[in-house]
């Protein structure tokens, strides 16, 4: 294409470095939420327990 420089082969330009970059870190983040688990309930508080209690 006219226009458009060739990069030399064997080194990567800096435009894939940061995608290849931006996708391990993607990848990361997906990971981290998948192993997270699903929340846990808060503990009611010992006013509620009382008050389940004497029903």
């Amino acid at each position: 294409m006219p226009g458009r420089t060739v990069a030399r082969q064997g080194r990567i330009s800096a435009r894939h470095v940061r995608g290849f970059g931006a996708a391990l870190i993607a990848v990361a983040a997906l990971v981290t939420a998948a192993n997270a688990g699903p929340a846990r309930a808060a503990a009611p508080a010992p006013a509620q327990q009382v008050a389940v209690q004497n029903r």
